[in-house]
């Protein structure tokens, strides 16, 4: 099954440039083949090319089929960036497999990368929801000062994962079935004490992974799959 991302398809029967030519350069197709379209808002299209050039891929709505959410709850990754931009890469394709909401760079004491640049990553939460036949795309955000985003608005469930010695519970054991959820995930060197305490102040809930001490990316998939169970 061939799928493109059409954000705008019910305002403009037309393929994005760069989608446009991947159907038709790469793949081949023409006019009168059948391909599948998703507006990444919850919806799948199955549609008919009804002509194509080099840039321009035109198509005709054969039918409209709306995706239920596959898991419940807004689910929210708020985690440094690693320093490696591959293993960043790699978690917002890997957790959008699985299946979140949203997705949100913090910048923290510790951060070893204090600026991202989010191109990139938007194309792999698009080729992710492609290749994993989701019709919902991640909200990705710019990065935010770790202080800045604990002083926003959240209504749900709100965690903090941080290495530091104290009783914390495990996360599957505290997550509330259904609801929204928001887990935060420290840099390579951990959040520090004053930012998990600022957190805790702010009704954010400390949480461990598991005993095994986890990459940044790996707590992170850690928690998006966990939301998900």
């Amino acid at each position: 099954m061939h799928v493109f991302y059409t954000p705008d398809i019910q305002t403009n029967a037309e393929l994005p440039e760069e989608e446009a030519q991947h159907c038709v350069r790469v793949l081949r197709l023409t006019a009168g083949d059948e391909i599948t379209l998703t507006d990444g808002k919850g919806n799948f299209y199955r549609a008919e090319i009804s002509a194509a050039t080099n840039k321009r891929c035109l198509v005709n709505i054969k039918e409209t089929i709306h995706q239920e959410p596959l898991w419940q709850g807004h689910l929210h990754i708020a985690m440094a960036p690693t320093k490696n931009m591959d293993r960043n890469e790699w978690l917002a394709e890997k957790a959008t497999e699985i299946g979140f909401d949203e997705l949100t760079f913090l910048n923290c004491r510790f951060s070893e990368r204090k600026v991202i640049k989010t191109e990139r990553i938007e194309k792999i939460l698009v080729s992710a929801i492609k290749q994993s036949l989701k019709a919902r795309l991640p909200r990705l955000n710019e990065m935010t000062d770790f202080n800045s985003f604990i002083e926003k608005d959240f209504s749900g469930q709100k965690f903090i994962a941080h290495c530091y010695e104290g009783e914390k519970p495990l996360l599957k054991d505290v997550l509330k079935k259904g609801e929204d959820t928001l887990v935060l995930i420290g840099p390579e060197g951990d959040f520090s004490e004053e930012e998990v305490k600022k957190a805790i102040e702010k009704g954010f809930i400390p949480i461990s992974l598991g005993k095994s001490r986890l990459r940044t990316e790996t707590a992170a998939l850690v928690a998006c799959h966990t939301m998900n169970m």
